[in-house]
């Protein structure tokens, strides 16, 4: 049974009303009626994605496990920075949250480098870009060249990167870094795959500048 949710508040600002469909496997299913999206929309958004859910009339068993996801985040949080320090990234970087939806050819990630710039990246998520094929940002281990790809000669379906509208790719994969910037512009964040349509699942990628 749907619940009833007044607002549904993104990490962007942004606010949706609509109705709560479910939480689950860090999944949240929420019906848009107003606000941004337009219309109404089944929508399928990453927690990561969302600060809170403000039900409308009353307390559930949903709203309750999205405050335990909430707390769990927070967990990650800490082990984050303790990774930090572990892998050596500097301190005081900038930080920026994206999600690359693997159906997108592009993800425009707001950041602009420049160029001789050092970034690094943290990135979690498993996109399926075929029957029976699910990976991570590493991307398929052993895959054939495939001169249609952005990036031919490197895994399929790994994370990769652009800098401006050119068509200078690099190759992050589940690299940390640094990688250095041999352009200015803004950074995109992509799939390296030849065929986008059939793609679902999403990589959940920081940028640190």
């Amino acid at each position: 049974m749907s619940l009833r949710a007044d607002t549904l508040v993104l990490r962007d600002g942004r606010r949706v009303e609509g109705t709560l469909v479910s939480v689950r496997d860090d999944v949240i299913e929420f019906d848009g009626q107003r606000g941004p999206f337009g219309g109404r929309e089944r929508l399928r958004l990453d927690r990561d994605d969302v600060v809170r859910i403000e039900l409308d009339r009353y307390a559930n068993r949903s709203g309750d496990r999205f405050d335990r996801d909430r707390d769990r985040e927070r967990d990650r949080d800490r082990d984050r920075e303790r990774d930090d320090a572990r892998r050596g990234r500097p301190s005081g970087l900038r930080e920026r949250d994206v999600s690359v939806d693997s159906w997108t050819a592009w993800k425009d990630t707001g950041v602009d480098v420049r160029a001789g710039q050092m970034l690094y990246f943290s990135a979690t998520g498993r996109v399926r870009w075929g029957p029976n094929r699910q990976d991570g940002p590493q991307g398929e281990p052993n895959s054939p060249r495939n001169d249609s790809r952005p990036i031919p000669s490197r895994p399929a379906a790994a994370l990769i990167g652009r800098v401006g509208e050119g068509t200078e790719y690099f190759f992050i994969g589940d690299d940390d870094g640094p990688i250095r910037m041999r352009s200015g512009g803004r950074l995109y964040l992509g799939v390296n795959d030849d065929y986008l349509r059939d793609n679902t699942g999403s990589f959940r990628v920081t940028v640190y500048y």
